[in-house]
């Protein structure tokens, strides 16, 4: 294994300047934000019923994917942590916001506490959930990518949705609903929200294939995590491969770091 990362030092460039990660990220966290904000509102559409979040959430595995797939799993846990803790900061803010004594004349009160007052616990079930379920999205996909030798992106953004998110929807849904909606309501909720999630990463693969191509081009690089430390509380970013744009790992390199 070790071997493979020495071979592979002539490719990496360990001061490589990114220059869309962090525009990428800004995006990331502000429909992270959202997603919880109206993930209180279940919503019938289509014969399927989930919570309003999922209207948007699902962009965040897309962009989990590209995080992985253009920045390595490094540069998706950076991403998931900074979600991770603006998330939090939300969730104090609704609380206190909700908890402070109206002015007199105010009348909306009620509202926010209906509105904001959940946010805490829809912003708690949703961090444990997408901790969670993000970095398995990720281990996946940079674990796939390995293994297919950077080829085949559909079966690594697709495989990587199937495992993320169903660890995602059930954790959030019986953490978010347990004791407001019975069990057979939550596992319903659950079935129907992964349904609608898995479908749309299936189709928003066009999309996501264009934007990894366009983004790859802009960064000039492609990232291979050959001897990667997967340990979600990590800082370590060694073991990552930086490779020029149109070099590839090769097969048995690519079997090689899989197996390790």
């Amino acid at each position: 294994m070790r071997n493979l990362a020495s071979t592979l030092r002539r490719f990496e460039r360990e001061n490589h300047q990114y220059r869309f990660l962090e525009t990428f990220i800004v995006i990331f966290v502000v429909i992270l934000l959202i997603s919880n904000l109206v993930g209180a509102k279940i919503i019938l559409l289509g014969g399927l019923i989930f919570g309003g979040g999922n209207l948007l959430f699902p962009f965040t595995y897309i962009f989990g994917d590209i995080f992985t797939e253009v920045y390595g799993y490094a540069g998706s846990r950076r991403a998931i942590w900074m979600g991770f803790f603006a998330s939090i900061l939300m969730a104090l803010i609704c609380a206190g916001v909700v908890a402070l004594p109206p002015a007199p004349g105010f009348k909306e009160q009620h509202s926010y506490e209906v509105v904001l007052g959940v946010v805490p616990r829809m912003v708690a079930a949703s961090l444990i959930a997408y901790l969670c379920g993000e970095f398995v999205n990720s281990f996946t996909l940079a674990k796939m990518k390995i293994l297919t030798g950077g080829r085949f992106l559909w079966t690594r953004t697709i495989g990587s949705t199937i495992t993320g998110q169903f660890v995602d929807t059930t954790t959030f849904m019986f953490l978010a609903f347990a004791g407001v909606y019975s069990i057979p309501e939550i596992l319903k909720l659950s079935r129907d929200g992964y349904i609608f999630k898995v479908a749309y990463e299936i189709l928003a693969t066009p999309l996501t294939y264009w934007i990894v191509r366009r983004l790859k081009r802009a960064e000039g690089v492609d990232v291979y995590d050959v001897d990667t430390n997967f340990n979600p509380f990590s800082t370590d970013h060694s073991g990552l491969a930086v490779v020029p744009l149109g070099e590839e790992i090769t097969k048995e390199g690519a079997e090689t770091a899989a197996l390790g």
